[in-house]
């Protein structure tokens, strides 16, 4: 089995509470990563000399920079996997831990396979301390078995055009890809944005059997807490507005731009299920303020199986008709 050279793309920012734990981790590593880089974005804690202290003695070269401004999470995901060097690039986030066989199960699904162009993996999600909450990280991206199914069959494209469930923190993807997925908009988070793209051209690949320790705190950017469905309900109604609901469309024709640009002309299915999925995120963009009148449209839509084929399903439908879009 031919060896990949293996980078590991990690942004940083105020990440001395859990960053030593992550780092040691990724030193644990059975299979060593070839090079690991640190984008820090202006932290103002110890985090810095965290990473230089670590990189005198890591076994593998460690690279890190400081930005001269706070770019945010996104851009500065991006500028960190641009430095990568390696075939493969794994995503790191700064407060997690890794199993010792995270890089050797991800380097192994690239080499056993070379149709694979990114893979991304379960994981056990705990608490500040490490203890288990009791649940995965799939879980609670709603990873439906009819989404498994069709990245069982090849189809990946369509399986996240439903909705994401790629979290960055599992995301290996090779770095041929950099092109198609560099510049990433400032409305996309990065993770979402690769793991999309890359479906529209090849196999993304995912792996049940957990990466990661997914750690939950207070800091964190986005976390992956289990809620039942009263409380994912109530979540979803302090998160959607109308600004909401206008941006999705905004979100998906960036995709449709990228990929028209670079797909084959015997790939156009692509572009027309994204297309599809333009079409009803602007139907949902458009509905009524009154909950009557949205009716008839969302019972439309659902007929048609669009929010099944575009979203979470009779769950979605339900959301649009309860939301308030005075937002």
């Amino acid at each position: 089995m031919e060896k990949c050279h293996l980078s590991i793309a990690m942004c940083t920012y105020n990440a001395a509470r859990f960053l030593a734990e992550q780092l040691e981790s990724i030193a644990a590593q059975t299979r060593l990563p070839d090079e690991l880089i640190v984008c820090d974005d202006r932290s103002n804690d110890e985090t810095v000399q965290i990473v230089k202290d670590f990189s005198r003695r890591a076994p593998f070269t460690v690279e890190l920079v400081v930005n001269e401004r706070n770019l945010g999470s996104t851009k500065n995901f991006e500028k960190a996997i641009r430095m990568c060097r390696g075939d493969v690039i794994a995503l790191a986030d700064q407060d997690d831990v890794w199993y010792p066989d995270r890089l050797s199960v991800t380097e192994a699904a690239f080499t056993d396979n070379p149709l694979v162009g990114a893979v991304f993996a379960d994981a056990d999600v705990v608490d500040n301390a490490l203890n288990p909450l009791g649940y995965r990280l799939w879980d609670v991206v709603l990873f439906s078995d009819a989404q498994k199914r069709l990245f069982a069959a090849g189809r990946p494209f369509e399986a996240l055009l439903a909705h994401n469930v790629v979290t960055g923190a599992t995301l290996a993807f090779r770095s041929k890809y950099l092109p198609l997925v560099c510049p990433i908009p400032a409305e996309w988070v990065h993770d979402g944005w690769i793991a999309i793209l890359i479906a529209g051209v090849d196999i993304v690949l995912p792996v049940s059997v957990p990466a990661i320790k997914y750690r939950q705190h207070s800091e964190q950017q986005i976390g992956a807490h289990k809620r039942d469905v009263l409380g994912r309900f109530w979540n979803t109604q302090r998160a959607c507005n109308h600004k909401f609901y206008l941006r999705m469309p905004i979100e998906y024709r960036a995709v449709f731009e990228r990929l028209s640009a670079r797909l084959e002309e015997d790939s156009q299915t692509q572009l027309l299920l994204l297309q599809n999925k333009i079409k009803h995120l602007e139907r949902r963009a458009a509905l009524p303020k009154s909950h009557f009148l949205r009716l008839p449209r969302i019972t439309a839509e659902f007929v048609l199986n669009r929010y099944r084929k575009y979203g979470y399903g009779w769950k979605g439908a339900v959301r649009d008709l309860l939301v308030n879009l005075d937002g």
